[in-house]
C-alpha cells in the first residue's frame, strides 16, 4: 500500500516504476497487492523513491503523523476501497459478458430453437447490476447515514 501511493504520488505508473527500480512489472503488481517483497525488491524500490527499506517496511497508518507521505489517512483509505470496489465490478462485469458471450454461441450452436441462454444472462446479469449499484453506491440505503441514526437511536439519542 505504502508503494502505490508514493507511486502515485509522484504520477508514475507501474510500468515507470518497473523501469526506475529494475523491477518487473508484475512485481511491483504483486507488492501493491500486498505480497510481502524480498529485501532485495525492497532495497530497489527505496533507492527509487530516495527513502530508506525501513521506511517502506512500516505500516501505513490511518491518520497524519510526521511522515504524511508514506501515511495513509482516513479519507484514502475510504477512497482506495471505493476504487477497489469499482475494480471488482468491472472484473465481474467482463466476466459476465466473457461468459454469458460464450453460452450464446454454445445455445446457438446446440439448440438455436431453444434459447436457454436468457436464464443464465438474467440471473447473473441481475448479480452485477447489484454489484454496479453497490460498488458506484448509486443507491445504498443501509449505508454509513443509516448505520449512524439506528445507533444513535439505540442509544436513545437525538438526532
Amino acid at each position: 500500500m505504502i508503494i502505490r501511493k508514493l507511486r502515485l504520488q509522484r504520477g508514475w505508473s507501474q510500468d515507470q516504476l518497473s523501469q526506475i527500480s529494475g523491477l518487473s512489472t508484475r512485481t511491483i503488481q504483486r507488492i501493491e497487492r500486498g505480497q510481502k517483497p524480498s529485501l532485495e525488491s525492497l532495497q530497489s524500490l527505496a533507492a527509487a523513491f530516495e527513502t530508506s527499506v525501513a521506511e517502506l517496511q512500516q505500516e501505513p497508518t490511518m491518520h497524519k503523523e510526521t511522515h504524511e507521505h508514506i501515511h495513509i489517512t482516513e479519507d484514502e483509505k475510504i477512497a482506495i476501497d471505493q476504487v477497489r470496489a469499482i475494480k471488482g465490478f468491472y472484473s465481474h462485469l467482463f466476466t459476465y459478458i466473457a461468459v454469458i458471450s460464450f453460452l450464446a454461441i454454445l445455445n446457438y450452436l446446440q439448440s438455436p430453437n431453444n434459447l436457454w441462454v436468457i436464464w443464465p444472462a438474467f440471473g447473473w446479469g441481475i448479480g452485477v447490476a447489484s454489484h454496479g449499484i453497490n460498488a458506484f453506491e448509486l443507491f445504498n440505503p443501509f449505508g454509513a447515514e443509516w448505520e449512524k441514526k439506528q445507533v444513535e437511536k439505540k442509544l436513545g439519542r437525538k438526532l
